[in-house]
Parts: structure tokens; C-alpha cells; sequence
């Protein structure tokens, strides 16, 4: 995997993370390393959420995959909230 690669997958985490906590609403509490790890964690965890129900997970660098990465950070900062009660 090239550096260019590297930092495309972190902007993109970062991205995700970041609609994922405007979307939970917890953006004030987040920072922006937060978002990045939320939202590469959530990328992994949205692909296997959607290759567990069937849909295709990561098509590359797409609506579709950013589509999964948000939808897996959501799930990841719902999860984190309930451990954190």
C-alpha cells in the first residue's frame, strides 16, 4: 500500500467518523483523532455488518463505501455508549 493510499484511507476515516458523530450527536464531545479512529474502526465493522447481511461491503473509494463506513462508526459509537453506561 503506497503513502498516497494511506492517507486517502485516513481522510476518508475521518470523514466517516466524522458524519457518524454529527449523526449520533456526539461531535462536540469527539476531537478530530477521534473521528478518524471511529470512523476507520467503523469502516471495518460496517463491511462485515454488510457481507454478514449479504450486501457487498468496500467498493473503493465511493459513495457506497462511505455509505458502510458511517453506517459501522454509528454502530461503533452506539456500542462504546453502551459500555460507557
Amino acid at each position: 500500500m503506497s503513502l498516497i493510499n494511506i492517507i486517502l484511507w485516513i481522510i476518508f476515516g475521518a470523514l466517516a467518523g466524522w458524519i457518524a458523530s454529527i449523526i449520533t450527536g456526539k461531535n462536540k464531545k469527539m476531537g478530530g483523532l477521534a473521528n478518524v479512529v471511529v470512523g476507520i474502526v467503523g469502516a471495518f465493522l460496517g463491511g462485515a455488518i454488510m457481507n454478514f447481511l449479504g450486501y457487498q461491503g468496500f467498493t473503493g473509494f465511493d459513495l457506497w463505501s462511505l455509505f458502510v463506513a458511517i453506517i459501522g462508526a454509528v454502530v461503533l459509537i452506539w456500542l462504546v455508549g453502551l459500555i460507557r453506561r
